[in-house]
């Protein structure tokens, strides 16, 4: 029985690539999917733990109402690279990405995990997988082994999180777009207090919902749109299912989920400017500061010759260090560096090592930078900005680094 139910998980990877198919079409095949993951669990019934009880795959039925237009192609937004899976529990929804031709990191925290991350591997095994799976504890500092990812998936996670602003900053450097659910409430309990209209978030006491010590944040709607734009997100569909107006954070009677599709304005989506180190959180939602050292990985467009970066340099910056010279390395080939001697916006502009495509490594260096305890713990070298992308087309109004 085993060997036959593994059978048919492998007859999936046989289809078409996953981009093809409208969320209609990947609802249907997720409900196909799920006799087949509910056969296997059947068949394993293990002896020392128990299944994660919930349907995570019926979330399908909500984004099938969720998404428009071109976002309908919902797997379409991964660009067939690795897709994140926050908060796996025990694989259903890694397992169907993967039936779908996708490549699926699932990461969960076995402290937290319903079964201790038991029954993912075991269903990995079982059907001869491919899923990376991944454990970290998300509250606090993580690793993704994946630069970029096309698109996560949150599902359900976020109000496990003690800190989730975090978890959603961290993800936006991380993924071009982001499909997410968590609970939500328009009053606190016993309808106290209306949260409509304000973006608030209610902390619940140990237990206090469905009697799990990992519940924590209940965002209002208004709460959980400002959280996601603060971290570093564009909500591009958002809908909200069950209780609606009646909804309270901890009563079981009166349920409330918000999904949402965003998408990262911290990921340049034309040169999917990914970073990586040296560079510190962002501020007012705008623009980072550098360390001396700093790093990034773009992909380079056929033909590319040029570089130029945007940066500038604050007066305090320069009253304390004057000129700032700037050298970068391609893939480790070392470009022109060039000297700033005057504080505010500059740029620098330079001509690619011959033969560059693809994906490439971007590391730059200032030959000084302010390091000063007593006025910030930081090691600070120069301002990056990370406008908001401009309405309608959706591109950035001011890059931070391009490639042509």
């Amino acid at each position: 029985m085993l060997s036959r139910i593994a059978g048919r998980a492998e007859r999936w990877l046989d289809r078409r690539t996953a981009e093809e198919f409208d969320i209609s079409g990947l609802l249907a095949h997720s409900i196909e999917f799920r006799g087949l993951f509910e056969a296997l669990q059947r068949e394993l019934n293990p002896a020392h733990f128990g299944w994660y009880p919930y349907d995570t795959l019926a979330n399908f039925a909500h984004f099938e109402r969720l998404l428009s237009g071109e976002r309908r192609r919902l797997l379409a937004l991964a660009r067939g690279g690795p897709v994140l899976d926050l908060g796996c529990a025990d694989g259903a929804l890694a397992f169907f990405l993967e039936s779908m031709g996708l490549p699926v990191h699932a990461l969960d925290h076995p402290a937290s995990n319903y079964n201790r991350m038991l029954g993912v591997r075991a269903l990995k095994d079982a059907l001869g997988s491919s899923v990376e799976i991944l454990t970290a504890d998300l509250d606090r500092d993580f690793t993704l082994p994946e630069p970029l990812y096309g698109l996560a998936f949150c599902l359900g996670t976020l109000y496990h999180l003690k800190n989730p602003f975090h978890v959603l900053e961290t993800l936006a450097t991380r993924a071009r777009y982001l499909a997410l659910s968590t609970r939500i409430a328009r009053f606190t309990p016993g309808r106290r207090t209306d949260l409509a209209g304000e973006p608030v978030a209610y902390l619940l006491d140990d237990g206090e919902a469905n009697g799990d010590w990992t519940n924590f944040w209940i965002f209002s709607d208004l709460g959980l749109r400002r959280l996601l734009h603060r971290a570093g997100w564009r909500v591009l569909d958002f809908l909200v299912v069950g209780s609606g107006d009646q909804a309270e954070p901890a009563a079981s009677d009166a349920d409330s989920r918000a999904f949402c599709l965003a998408q990262s304005r911290l990921v340049d989506l034309e040169t999917n400017l990914r970073l990586i180190e040296g560079w510190h959180d962002l501020e007012y939602r705008t623009w980072r500061w550098t360390a001396r050292r700093f790093s990034v990985v773009a992909d380079a467009p056929d033909g590319a010759a040029t570089l130029e970066f945007h940066f500038s340099i604050p007066e305090a910056i320069f009253e304390r260090l004057g000129a700032l010279t700037l050298s970068p390395r391609v893939n480790g080939t070392a470009l022109a560096p060039r000297a700033f001697a005057a504080a505010g916006f500059h740029r620098y502009v330079s001509a690619l090592p011959p033969g560059v495509s693809g994906e490439l490594r971007i590391d730059f260096e200032l030959d000084k930078s302010l390091d000063d305890p007593a006025l910030d713990a930081r090691e600070l070298g120069v301002q990056v900005c990370f406008s908001e992308p401009e309405a309608g087309d959706g591109r950035r109004a001011d890059a931070p680094l391009a490639l042509y």
